[in-house]
């Protein structure tokens, strides 16, 4: 069988800090060969910057407090989640609560810089009213000027990973501009990990074979419904000792629960794909096992995978998480959800 517990589970009243035999799942493993540490299960930061409905102040920091009780110890944020919301939100709970640097890993990314301006609820998915909007710049001087102003809104003194997001349409000022400016700023120790985050993967193989990446983030590439990454990024990863982080495990909703309405890549999901996803939740529950748990837990079965990282907006939601990766799996569900595969993708 295969789940991410252990024996022990940190819950709410155990002390921040205290040393206790982690469970699988907050087990801290090493990135790749760039010596930073993140827990086997992360906390994205999209949901509390405002992704698709607003969440309040005291909402975001129960659920903030929520991850850290649970044992997550990697953050991954972006002045993109709700134009600073969220770094703020998250740095404001790191240093307030007086929690260890030594005992989390946070990342940021850079290729959106925020400037005033109009924007409106709803903006870019993000349903907040903050200002400021985004302009791409993955230039090195954006780079810099991007890690100087999340330094001041998070309150950090460093980031410990930093991400190029989303260059699809900029290889070419990214490749030039942004990542030469993280290899110096790592090789200064400003940062301690680079790489590049994005929802597809052929830039992403094309960055790890090109350049001299930590780690890469695949979202929505390595799901029980779209296995690309296990084509060409993943194999080259576990050849460069490249970590990989992996989001978008439920393929923006309907692997989470594949009802009418549901999303699949933040939009509806086509009858296609909601046909599949039921089909994958038939087997699951054939098993007794809720077809999130399996998703969930997908792609640490690839042994190029680092973290799995999860946004949440809720206390509740990071229990469900949870409870999800500390869920028995039979390997014969594995077999069953493999044969299945991903045709009609």
């Amino acid at each position: 069988m295969t789940s991410l517990d252990g024996d022990q589970h940190p819950g709410r009243d155990q002390p921040r800090g205290l040393a206790t035999e982690p469970p699988r799942y907050a087990e801290r493993v090493p990135l790749g060969r760039s010596g930073v540490t993140v827990s086997r299960l992360g906390l994205g930061t999209s949901p509390l910057g405002g992704l698709f409905s607003a969440v309040d102040d005291d909402q975001a920091a129960a659920t903030l407090d929520a991850a850290w009780s649970a044992g997550v110890r990697y953050f991954d944020t972006a002045p993109h989640y709700g134009a600073g919301l969220a770094e703020r939100r998250l740095g404001h709970f790191l240093t307030a609560s007086g929690l260890p640097r030594t005992e989390y890993t946070v990342s940021t990314k850079v290729g959106r810089l925020l400037v005033p301006g109009d924007s409106a609820p709803g903006d870019e998915a993000f349903d907040v009213d903050e200002g400021l909007v985004r302009v791409r710049d993955y230039s090195a001087d954006g780079v810099y000027r991007s890690l100087a102003d999340s330094l001041e809104r998070s309150g950090l003194d460093a980031f410990d990973i930093v991400l190029i997001h989303d260059p699809d349409d900029h290889w070419e000022e990214a490749v030039r501009g942004a990542y030469p400016a993280l290899a110096r700023l790592r090789s200064e120790g400003g940062v301690r990990a680079i790489g590049a985050g994005m929802n597809q993967t052929a830039m992403l193989t094309r960055f790890v074979r090109e350049t001299d990446l930590d780690c890469v983030l695949v979202a929505g590439r390595y799901s029980l419904l779209d296995r690309t990454a296990a084509e060409e990024l993943l194999p080259l990863c576990a050849e460069r000792e490249v970590g990989v982080l992996v989001g978008g495990v439920f393929n923006s909703g309907v692997l989470a629960a594949p009802a009418p309405g549901a999303t699949f890549d933040y939009a509806p999901a086509p009858e296609t794909v909601l046909r599949r996803a039921r089909a994958l939740a038939e087997r699951c529950a054939a098993h007794g096992v809720p077809l999130a748990a399996a998703a969930l837990q997908f792609p640490y079965r690839h042994p190029a995978v680092t973290s799995v990282v999860l946004g949440a907006r809720t206390a509740r939601e990071i229990a469900e998480n949870v409870d999800h990766a500390r869920r028995e799996i039979p390997q014969k569900l594995w077999d069953e959800l493999d044969a299945l595969g991903t045709e009609g993708r």
